[in-house]
């Protein structure tokens, strides 16, 4: 079976009638039943399971990326998301109890987990599937209605996505809106429930202005500069080959991928032979071991930023603009006032940056947006501690790269201009496309307790309220030093009981002499 190659794009006509029809299947509490939820997450893993083939030409066509890197990067990911979230939103969906309190013992307290609405998921082109069909498997789970936008950028993987969906889930509830600049504007002036956005911090603040013109919850997945610490006690060997990996899979278009690196500047010529060791090892052939730049303008973009670099390109810089090809690329020697410095790379060009010392890199990170990701390659605890602690990202990884996305439970998402409004990822996206709703349910016989609220005022009841409801504050202390966990208290009390041993062991001897 072949692909289409070319996007057909919705019309304003259309778009109107996707929305509404979503609205109104919402209406109808389809999506609530769990069955429901169930099923069509099951048809959303065969859909990928089932086409795994056409995925990977449509891949191939929009990316140029290998079955390889597609089945590792995101089919698999992708189904396995979907399963998970098939085997717990029986669990996830069930009412929460609050924790005991006296006070509220005799009233009947719920959160429910209610869908939010119609949601609408904006995917990238750089993993169509991982930021769209992952989410979505959530925003199933927890009874949404969907409009997903996948991106233009990649006509065959959208085009295909638009002929599966309604032949795998219920196309009353899920539908694909395709279009560019023009078709996303028109789907932003609408009313959603909840709005989730992967892609630049440039478009994200154009979709956070619409969304806050209807009042609808956003959530943004961006980027930024990732940055990452390399010191010297760290394993060499497996340090470069992880890092080279992580900057050039799918020739670096990876929102999380290491954009820069900090290196102390008596241990970067160490840590250049062994990046060349790797790189021979890993790239021999890097035409065929790297993804292709996704279109001319990204090409031509990363072209110039390298052409503008005052470092020294060590290993790659081969370019071919007819097949948006750019070799993966390591430039050493650069400052931070670099062009390479300049923006979020999204390409495979990995700049090394000399540091004097690990707080000037520190410095540099924090005078900068928070990253969506940093990473730090060390074995000394309190290097690791160092950056941690002085440092905010969306998420730290130290001695690894790439994996925060698959690891089941963990919370993906950025922080300040690399991401908000909450995260996804399993159990996260279910949350995220949820509304916990409080319930209470107070009987009538505790009219004995509550009647104190009531007009007409009496002191004598107000003594008595304040009585049962004034909590106990801790007692008042000098500073935050007075709240210090001391370390001497353990050893008084291990003195204080051999003390006591030794007292009691005094006594029986004197009781046997006598």
């Amino acid at each position: 079976m072949s692909i289409q190659t070319t996007l057909t794009f919705n019309t304003p006509e259309e778009i109107d009638q996707i929305h509404r029809e979503l609205r109104e299947s919402f209406a109808s509490h389809k999506t609530k039943s769990i069955a429901f939820r169930k099923y069509q997450l099951l048809q959303l893993a065969y859909m990928l399971k089932d086409n795994t083939e056409l995925f990977e030409k449509a891949y191939l066509h929009d990316l140029g990326r290998g079955k390889y890197e597609t089945h590792l990067l995101e089919l698999i990911g992708a189904i396995e998301e979907t399963v998970h979230c098939f085997h717990n939103v029986e669990t996830w969906a069930q009412p929460d109890k609050l924790p005991f309190n006296p006070k509220f013992a005799a009233m009947k307290t719920r959160i429910y987990k209610e869908p939010k609405g119609a949601a609408l998921i904006i995917g990238a082109f750089n993993y169509p599937l991982f930021v769209a069909v992952n989410p979505m498997a959530g925003a199933i789970a927890a009874g949404c209605t969907v409009a997903l936008k996948p991106s233009e950028q990649t006509p065959a993987i959208s085009s295909l996505l638009a002929e599966l969906f309604p032949k795998y889930l219920d196309p009353s509830c899920y539908k694909i809106i395709n279009g560019g600049v023009p078709e996303t504007s028109k789907v932003l002036a609408l009313q959603w429930d909840h709005i989730l956005y992967t892609g630049s911090g440039r478009v994200g603040r154009i979709v956070a202005a619409a969304a806050g013109k209807n009042l609808t919850p956003v959530t943004l997945e961006l980027g930024g500069k990732s940055p990452v610490f390399v010191d010297s006690t760290c394993d060499l060997p497996v340090v470069a080959k992880r890092l080279l990996w992580g900057k050039f899979v799918n020739a670096g278009q990876t929102c999380i991928a290491p954009d820069y690196v900090l290196v102390i500047k008596s241990f970067v010529p160490t840590f250049l032979e062994a990046i060349k060791t790797a790189y021979k090892e890993m790239y021999a052939d890097p035409e065929n071991s790297i993804s292709r730049i996704v279109t001319p303008q990204a090409w031509t973009r990363l072209d110039n930023l390298l052409k503008n670099s005052k470092g020294d390109v060590i290993l790659g810089g081969d370019k071919n603009e007819e097949e948006k090809y750019i070799a993966p690329t390591v430039i050493s020697n650069v400052g931070f006032d670099d062009s390479l410095m300049s923006e979020e790379l999204f390409g495979p060009l990995l700049p090394i940056v000399p540091v004097e010392t690990v707080e000037e890199g520190i410095a540099y990170v924090n005078a900068h947006d928070h990253p969506l990701a940093l990473y730090v390659f060390s074995r000394d605890q309190k290097v690791k501690d160092q950056i941690r602690e002085n440092t905010l990202s969306g998420s730290i990884l130290f001695n690894e790269v790439l994996l925060q996305p698959v690891v089941p439970g963990a919370p993906f998402g950025g922080v300040g201009p690399s991401g908000s409004g909450g995260y996804h990822h399993g159990k996260h996206s279910f949350d995220l496309f949820t509304h916990l709703r409080y319930s209470l349910e107070n009987p009538s016989f505790m009219e004995i307790a509550m009647k104190a609220r009531y007009p007409p005022f009496k002191d004598a009841n107000l003594k008595t309220y304040m009585r049962l409801n004034m909590p106990s504050v801790p007692k008042r202390v000098s500073g935050p030093d007075a709240l210090e966990k001391k370390g001497w208290g353990k050893w008084f009390i291990v003195s204080l009981v051999a003390a006591l041993a030794a007292l009691a062991m005094r006594t029986v001897r004197t009781r046997a002499k006598l």
